[in-house]
């Protein structure tokens, strides 16, 4: 958490439950004594998992941890106040080694989400297929999510690859690579120049969150870092509720100078509060802990 410089955000607040996280994953093992089930709701199947052992159930549980654990364990815990909208998109008998979709089903669960009042979508993902109409799907469902003001945060993809794909290409999107401890991005990381553009690096090392078998797995990976960047904001809107999407993305993005590298920055998510803090249109606004820590 200190190194991309988180703790002191998260002691102004837990998260607003008005804040809205669209997790677009596995389902959640919601029964899980660091989780606090009152605060998710899901759409579509039961955002609980039928099968705990399952892949998509463990990815959807550990990223669920990141951002809605209780805090003082073991996860990050990050937005815990915030409420959680898990749009189950992997199916639990799938059999895949890595949680996956097609572009036109990821369009689908997006808008889904964003109709259903999320602000924040992660999606710590990977893509199948390249069919033009399925991406000509997801580029509308991300114009409709920019259109309503909904900040998107999507995983780069663990392949180690140069290049992006339809999703971290978009201009609405946030993309974000994993680094380790040291903030170096890990070689499993996809990088591209759209990446490099407007993208971030989070924690994406032994990263220690909640597992369905009711105890912590550690995990590494792009999955695990796209909801570094996505609780912070969600933390950020819960303190400036009124500042438009853009203004946050701005901050959070570190968007100040033009980038040319196809590495982009880590995560600062107290120059984020700084930047914003001065806003004029947050200058003067009451800001304070939404709920006690939890």
């Amino acid at each position: 958490m200190e190194q991309v410089r988180l703790t002191a955000l998260m002691e102004r607040t837990v998260g607003s439950s008005s804040v809205t996280i669209g997790l677009i994953d596995g389902p959640v093992h919601v029964a899980h004594p660091a989780m606090d089930p009152t605060g998710i709701s899901s759409l579509g199947s039961s955002a609980s998992c039928d099968r705990v052992n399952s892949v998509a159930c463990v990815h959807g549980t550990f990223v669920a941890g990141i951002l809605h654990a209780r805090r003082g364990g073991l996860a990050p815990a990050i937005c815990p106040g915030c409420t959680l909208l898990v749009r189950s998109i992997f199916p639990e008998d799938d059999g895949r080694a890595f949680p996956s979709c097609e572009p036109a089903e990821l369009a689908l669960a997006i808008y889904e989400c964003v109709r259903a009042g999320a602000r924040v979508l992660n999606l710590s993902l990977g893509l199948l297929g390249s069919a033009p109409t399925g991406e000509r799907a997801l580029v509308g469902a991300l114009d409709y999510a920019a259109s309503r003001g909904v900040l998107v945060v999507a995983a780069s993809g663990n392949q180690g690859s140069v290049g992006g794909s339809a999703l971290t290409r978009h201009l609405a999107v946030l993309p974000v690579v994993a680094a380790d401890t040291g903030g170096r991005v890990i070689g499993v990381s996809n990088v591209s120049a759209s990446i490099g553009r407007h993208g971030l690096a989070a924690p994406g090392e032994d990263v220690v969150s909640l597992s369905p078998d009711g105890g912590t797995r550690t995990f590494g990976g792009t999955s695990a870092a796209s909801p570094f960047v996505a609780g912070t904001i969600a933390l950020l809107w819960s303190l400036f509720p009124n500042l438009p999407a853009a203004r946050i993305r701005h901050a959070v993005a570190q968007m100040t100078t033009r980038r040319t590298s196809i590495i982009p920055p880590v995560l600062d998510a107290q120059a984020a509060w700084d930047a914003l803090v001065q806003t004029p249109a947050a200058r003067g606004a009451r800001w304070y802990p939404t709920r006690s820590v939890v």
